[in-house]
């Protein structure tokens, strides 16, 4: 349920690297659910290339507030800084979820379960973005084989990027193709569930130590329920961890996300966590692993709070 094809607007002015063309292992197949035509696709809001600053000046203007700084220079980087890093540093959030219903709409509307009926045995990032992902995960999950420890996989498929012979007494896969999911060697149990349809997750309280999601945070339509669910479910101080490229099945990516660029996707990840409610201020890393030559690679994260 991760990405692939590149995203057909214009690059932002926020030295993004350049898409370029997705290698992967097999053929991924065509979806068979039939597609929106564009005559008929509902409407986008555009964000015209202008990148993070745009974002953050639009959430200060539905919530009614003036800005207090200028976030045209807050958004260019600071020399050795990824503008991803900076964009959720000292964020002043409007007093209400600053996104419309329509920002949530897609160009390709029907059916997710048949868009994802046939198993797509790929990885939808390059090598070097998967492998500065598992070093990542390295660093962050708790060691493996810990006692007691339990890991929610969201958005999974047949491979999660854990540490080579990552092992857990709970890892549970969540995902939309059962076939790929079986076929996931670091999972003990899996859910096949559609989040845009039952954003309701089938876990009691407090259960999971982290969460993670790769490179699909930007198919939910209902975020704001998903991660309500995510911070109801996680331990206190648990950890998610939401990581994404700028590869996308941009017919099912939703729009607020096709119109805009990285730093905007830290942004609007950080707003999901931050109105949610009950989480930690949202942390974004960027772990490109080779910035302009390989994939791009970002985590937003954050923690529940003990109280």
């Amino acid at each position: 349920m991760a990405t692939l094809a590149p995203r057909p607007h214009a690059l932002l002015a926020l030295g993004r690297p350049r898409p370029r063309t997705l290698r992967t292992r097999a053929a991924a197949p065509r979806a068979r659910g039939p597609t929106v035509p564009p005559q008929v696709a509902r409407p986008r809001r555009v964000f015209l290339g202008l990148g993070a600053a745009f974002v953050d000046q639009l959430a200060r203007m539905d919530s009614g507030s003036a800005p207090s700084r200028s976030f045209v220079a807050a958004a260019r980087p600071r020399q050795g800084v990824s503008p991803v890093e900076q964009i959720l540093k000292n964020v002043e959030w409007p007093d209400e979820f600053p996104f419309k219903a329509e920002d949530f709409s897609r160009f390709d509307e029907s059916s997710d379960n048949l868009f994802y009926s046939a198993p797509r045995y790929v990885t939808h990032i390059d090598d070097q973005a998967i492998g500065a992902l598992t070093k990542y995960y390295s660093e962050v999950l708790p060691p493996s084989n810990t006692p007691g420890v339990a890991i929610l996989d969201m958005c999974s498929s047949w491979v999660s990027h854990y540490p080579p012979g990552y092992k857990q007494e709970k890892i549970v896969g969540m995902g939309m193709n059962e076939d790929e999911l079986k076929r996931n060697p670091v999972l003990t149990e899996y859910v096949v569930q559609d989040l845009n349809v039952n954003p309701k997750l089938p876990f009691e309280d407090n259960t999971f130590d982290v969460i993670t999601n790769v490179v699909s945070v930007d198919y939910l339509t209902k975020p704001i329920d998903v991660f309500k669910e995510m911070r109801r479910i996680l331990k206190p101080t648990g950890l998610a961890i939401m990581s994404f490229s700028n590869r996308c099945f941009w017919t099912k990516a939703i729009s607020i996300w096709t119109s805009t660029g990285d730093a905007d996707h830290a942004w609007i990840v950080g707003a999901y966590f931050h109105y949610a409610g009950d989480f930690d201020p949202p942390e974004a890393v960027d772990i490109s692993p080779n910035p302009g030559r390989t994939d791009p690679m970002y985590v937003v994260q954050s923690r529940k709070r003990t109280a």
